[in-house]
Formats: C-alpha cells, structure tokens, sequence
C-alpha cells in the first residue's frame, strides 16, 4: 500500500543573497527538521487510515516494518510475531538494501528454529537474536501486548555505530507497535465474532432439526386426547417426548378387515414416551436424537415396556458408558381396545395419574435404573385401565426444579397442587398443558428464561 506524502513546508524561506551563513545553516536546519517532522506525521497519519480501513491483518502487518524504519531512519526493521499457540513467525523484514536482507534475516530465523526446537522461553528470544547478529548490527525492540499477552516484537537494526536508541525513537516505535497490537487483537474479535455466529447458524439449524423431531401434531387415537409441549433452555435442548404407533391389537397373524385411516388409528397400539438426558445444550441434544431413534425402533419390535427398556438399555450402554451421561426415560403404551395403559419407568419422574372418579392422584413408577447406568440392569412393569375423565400428567424435572428470584423452587407438590385442581374443573388437555404452564411462568418470573428443559405431556381419557 502506497503511504501519500505531502511536500514539506517550511516556516522561513531561504534567501542566500541576504541570509549570513551561520542564519542560512540555521535556516536549512529547520526546513530539514521540519520537514522529517512532516515525513513522520504523514507515515504515521497514513497507517493509522490503514488500521481503520484495513480487512487484511497480513497486508496491514506488511506496512509496520516499513513505517517503523522510515521514522527511526533505521537501516532494517522487522515484525516477529507470535501465535497463542507458541510459534513465532517473522511476518515482515524491510530494508534499506539488499546486503542489510541478507545480514539480518538469517538471524532472525535461526533465533526462530531455536526457541521452536529447543522450547526455549519466549522471553530469551531477545538474546537469541543479539547473539545471532553478534556485533553486525546494533539492535532495538518493542514488544506487542494484546491484554498484557507478548504477542510479538518489532525490530529496528542499525550497522552504524553512531546509531543512537533515543527517546523520540523509542516512543515513535511504540506507537506503532501499539497500533500493530490493536489491529492483531481486532482481527481476533472479527475471527471469533465470525466463529460464534458460525455456531449460532449451527446451532439454530440444530434445532430447527431438533424440532421436527417432535410429533408435528397430536395422533388420532381412540379413547384419548393429548397435548404436550417442549421448551428448551437453549437452542438444542435434551428433554424428549414422543408418541409412537406400535403394533395392532388384534393378533399378530390377523388381517384387519378395513385397511383405512380410522381403522389403523383405532385398533393401533401407541407407545407414549418422555425422558430427560443429563445435561443440557448440543450434547444432550444429540444424545436424545440417538434416544428417539432407538426408541422408536425398539417400539416396533413387539415387545412389553418392560423389554423395551431393557433392549434400549443394552443398546444404549457402550455409547453412554463413557460419557458421563445418562438418560431418564418413561415409556407407556395405551392399547384403546382395552383403554390399557402399561408402563415401565427408567428412573424418570414418575407421572401423575389423576382418577377423575374418586378426585385423586396417583404416582406412576416402577423399578428401573438409569438408562447407561449398568447394562445389567432390569426392568419393572405396570399398568392402569384408564376411565373416562382421567388425566395423566408427565413432565421433565426441569418444570419442578424451576426457581423464583429468590430462589425457591417450583417443587412436585405445588405441580401435583395445581394439577389436580386444574382437573377438577374438567379441564381438556390443551388447557392444562396451557395453565400449568402459564403457573410456572409467574411462579419464575416474566421475562426469565428457564435454567433447565421443561416438558409435559397430558394424556386423558375419553368417553
């Protein structure tokens, strides 16, 4: 990049017909001075336009040396920086002549390979370069910090032995130096702010993924309703529900006698699933995309809930084993012909059963270890006949662990509380899942986003 250079201007005018010697001496002496003094400001005036208008870090670090030999009239300078990683690199070497190239360069690079072969601490390179150049040239650093981190040097050699380090020097290659360090530093802001809005677009692609993954609607089953909703805390959450058609109520080898819609919806068994993975975010994320699949595959072999777990279990063991994550899952499956609902718990909360009946509630739970906690481990079944009116609520522990400003917690009696009273007053599904929800955003706060995934689902029972 070229550096415009403005003519000088001096304050007097020469006149050699009327000016003595020693006035004229003095008079060229200030013109000269001034004008270095001119030649300074616009370099320096010219890189800081280049700092403000630069996209290329390479092509504005290529000036540096340049700007810095011109202002200290040094014969060499050169920019050595080094990467977070511990490597150095010369980035730029500027002379005023090839023969001084060829002094210092090689120098340079051996005092690199050194530190880089030998480990030798940043903080000796100094002396590995002075060492190097022996008494070729005089040598003047500066380092660049970028938040009290040596980033670097910037080198002026000088072969005159009149050379002088003065103050004026000093503070002029400082400056260029700080101004080398912010654009460093500003070009890893704009590195990162890029990668960070990489990982947003990721993320939100993740979850966009990660929502179709739910059932888009609410299946037609005979003798139900449902309703349920997911809220992660994060773009991808770990949190998971699902309801899956499993296989016909009537016997295994038996052909239905109409093969439409309304009659594989009614006589088709649905497992209805929930579970939590450990953690939050994309681990958890992409470990119950890995729940779901297995789930679902697992569902379609015919087996008790019992069983089912148990498979995925086993399944799920040598991926899980060591990750130090686990998954609690409950999985159920309604069979309308018997409005049967069997069960079996994977150490999940246990859902609430509201008997519309006798206006009670009901925990259900069996038996079951973590899934990945021990592919050993067995499994206990249930099951409920479900009569009209009564509600089932299953829900992640994100919803009972919610906190207030102060620090209380939702808890599973406050849940169990509004449940039932929220039944009582026969409620549908829709409107429960709606209320408990509206609850829990007042009992929070509005405006507070939710430290943990909060899931339900509400299942009940028709006429």
């Amino acid at each position: 990049m070229p550096l415009p250079l403005e003519p000088a201007r001096p304050d007097q005018t020469l006149n050699p017909e009327t000016d003595t010697p020693s006035v004229l001496a003095l008079k060229q002496l200030v013109a000269r001075l001034q004008r270095e003094q001119n030649k300074t400001q616009d370099l320096l005036s010219s890189l800081g336009f280049a700092l403000r208008s630069f996209n290329n870090l390479n092509q504005f670090l290529e000036l540096i040396p340049l700007v810095a030999s011109r202002v200290t009239d040094a014969a060499v300078s050169a920019l050595v920086t080094f990467a977070p990683s511990g490597r150095l690199r010369l980035q730029r070497l500027h002379c005023t002549n090839d023969n001084a190239c060829l002094l210092v360069r090689p120098s340079i690079e051996a005092a690199i390979k050194a530190v880089e072969t030998h480990n030798i601490p940043l903080e000796q390179f100094d002396d590995l370069v002075r060492q190097q150049l022996g008494s070729i040239a005089r040598v003047f650093s500066t380092s660049i910090l970028i938040q009290n981190r040596d980033r670097g040097r910037l080198y002026i050699f000088s072969p005159d032995p009149e050379y002088v380090w003065t103050e004026t020097r000093r503070k002029l290659v400082q400056l260029i130096a700080d101004q080398t360090a912010v654009a460093m530093f500003n070009d890893e802001l704009v590195t990162e702010l890029r990668r960070k809005q990489r990982l947003d677009r990721e993320l939100e692609i993740g979850a966009e993924i990660q929502l179709r993954l739910f059932p888009r609607h609410y299946p037609d089953i005979d003798g139900i309703t449902l309703a349920a909703r997911c809220t992660p805390a994060s773009h991808v959450g770990g949190d998971y529900y699902d309801f899956i058609p499993t296989h016909y109520a009537v016997g295994q080898d038996e052909e239905l006698e109409d093969d439409s819609e309304t009659t594989h919806q009614t006589r088709s068994r649905w497992g209805i699933a929930i579970g939590d993975v450990m953690g939050k975010g994309v681990p958890a994320g992409l470990l119950m995309t890995l729940t779901r699949g297995m789930l679902r595959a697992e569902a379609l072999n015919r087996r008790s809930p019992a069983q089912i777990l148990q498979h995925l279990n086993r399944a799920m063991y040598a991926d899980l084993e060591n990750s130090h994550r686990f998954v609690t899952l409950f999985y159920s499956e309604y069979d309308p012909a018997t409005r049967r609902l069997a069960y079996s718990n994977a150490a999940h909360n246990p859902p609430l059963f509201w008997r519309s009946r006798t206006d009670t509630i009901e925990k259900l739970d069996t038996w079951g270890m973590l899934v990945g906690l021990d592919s050993d481990t067995e499994y206990e079944e249930d099951f409920v006949i479900l009569e009209p009116g009564d509600t089932i609520l299953y829900y992640t522990d994100g919803f009972t662990e919610a906190s207030n400003p102060e620090g209380d917690r939702f808890e599973e009696d406050t849940l169990i509380d509004a449940f039932q009273s929220i039944c009582r007053q026969h409620a549908t599904p829709q409107e429960i899942l709606e209320e408990l929800f509206e609850q829990l955003r007042t009992f929070v706060g509005f405006g507070r986003s939710n430290d943990d995934d909060v899931t339900l689902v509400v299942l009940q029972s028709t006429a």
